[in-house]
This record gives structure tokens, sequence and C-alpha cells, in this order.
């Protein structure tokens, strides 16, 4: 595993720290020291794949798991804020959906293409959404809604057959 993968796999260890800061009860104190802890872990996102690219080190296995990770950071603490009553369930079971689909349909590939422009813009939608939603600030729901558009939309693009 070369340097930029193991800093795509290091943005799991903000996961149980986030779950813990948004567990009941939630202070105002403990969803800023949340959002800080997400966004430095998904700030790396940035990181893994400019060094990567910088040094000549993208990988099939990079490829693979910067999008299952970024999943992961984003999905846990969505699920959190359900507990807490902020998004309905079924909107990040949708969001979980497509992205599950979409990840099955890449384990299939002999070769895995990087995030197109969709899914960079999801991706940071998907980012603000979830650090508007646990700030609990206002606008987060829209965001959430918004994300979850662009979700399926990327999806849509990435398996939409490929004409030759």
């Amino acid at each position: 595993m070369n340097l930029p993968t193991w800093i795509t796999f290091s943005r799991l260890f903000g996961v149980p720290i986030l779950l813990f800061l948004l567990q009941a009860p939630v202070t105002s104190q403990s969803r800023l020291w949340g959002a800080a802890i997400f966004l430095i872990a998904a700030s790396t996102d940035w990181l893994d794949g400019y060094l990567a690219r910088k040094l000549n080190m993208v990988t099939d296995l990079g490829k693979f798991l910067d999008p299952l990770v970024d999943k992961l950071l984003v999905l846990a603490p969505l699920i959190m804020l359900v507990e807490l009553h902020q998004i309905p369930a079924w909107g990040v079971f949708l969001l979980l959906a497509r992205e599950l689909a979409v990840s099955g349909w890449r384990v299939n590939q002999t070769n895995i293409s990087g995030a197109n422009l969709w899914g960079k813009a999801k991706t940071v939608v998907q980012i603000v959404a979830v650090t508007v939603l646990i700030l609990n600030w206002p606008g987060g729901v829209a965001l959430f809604w918004l994300a979850l558009a662009l979700t399926w939309i990327s999806g849509a693009i990435y398996l939409w057959p490929r004409r030759a």
C-alpha cells in the first residue's frame, strides 16, 4: 500500500470518533467537535487524490478504496442523524442503495475508472450537507435532499451504458 492509499484508509479512523460525538446526549460542543473531525477526515479525500496523481501512485486499489471509504465516512453520520430525527431513514436508504449499486458494479470491472465530475460534485455536496446537519444549522435538510438528487444523477450517469 502506498502513501495515498494509506491516507485514504486513515479516513476510517475518524468514523468511530464522530459516531461517539453524535451519541445522545448531543451538545453544541460535541456537534462542533464532530463537524471538525468530519471535515478533517473528508479533507484527506482531496489530499490522497492529489498525492496519487502528483507522485504517479494511482492504483486500482486506490480507485476502488477511495469511494468506498468516502461512502462509509458519509453514511455513518447520516445514520446517526436519522437516530437524532434530523433526516428521514428512507432518504438515507435511497442514498445507500445507489452507493451499493455503484460499488457492486465496480467489483466486476477489470478497469476501474475514477470519479467523474458528477461524482465529485455529489461528494462535495454530501460533505457540506453532512457538516451542516452535524452542526444542526438551518438548510441542512435541504442540502441533504440536494446531495441525494446529485447522488442518484451521478449514479445514473456512471452506470449508463457507454457507447463505443
